[in-house]
């Protein structure tokens, strides 16, 4: 895998999110919540079980005596469109599987392998992004039986997302980054 899997190193680079927002102006909103929004559920949500969300009554303490949730903090609407795209592919798994069926069809064992994550993970995983719609399965029943992952047209429209980041990690990130 590439550097992508140092998604939590891009967030808070100003020099990222202009050239973002330069070259991929569609996407540019989306891929600046998302790094930024990493952040955010990365500590409240366990890397190992992306099924876990962070709590919505999580509060911090104000000067004024009230508490003030997360959203509240960074000026977000807990309703926000941007913040429900994260909740859909912001998981370590799920970004990983995303990034490697870009390069097409595969089946289970490939992305196993080429993820890292164990079976029973990658399987939750390919169950949760096949019922958002990002991955397509098909099943070929010669002999032997087989199934194969594939990205709808859904999952297909983040490829400038992961491109630009990609691009952006060449860039930035020092070789021992991209080599973990």
């Amino acid at each position: 895998m590439s550097g992508w899997t140092h998604l939590t190193q891009l967030r808070g680079d100003p020099d990222f999110a202009r050239r973002l927002s330069e070259n991929f102006p569609d996407v540019s909103w989306f891929v600046s919540e998302l790094l930024y929004g990493w952040g955010r559920y990365e500590r409240s949500t366990e890397m190992s079980s992306p099924q876990t969300k962070p709590r919505d009554d999580e509060s911090t303490p104000r000067s004024d005596g009230e508490n003030e949730t997360d959203a509240d903090q960074h000026g977000h609407d807990a309703a926000c469109p941007v913040i429900a795209s994260i909740e859909q592919i912001g998981s370590q798994w799920r970004l990983a599987v995303l990034h490697e069926l870009l390069d097409g069809e595969q089946r289970f064992n490939e992305l196993k392998r080429s993820t890292d994550a164990n079976a029973r993970t990658l399987s939750r995983v390919l169950d949760d992004l096949g019922e958002m719609g990002f991955v397509e399965r098909r099943i070929e029943e010669d002999s032997p039986i087989a199934t194969y992952y594939s990205l709808s047209e859904k999952g297909e429209s983040l490829e400038p997302v992961f491109d630009e980041i990609e691009c952006w990690a060449g860039s930035w990130l020092d070789e021992d980054a991209l080599e973990k």
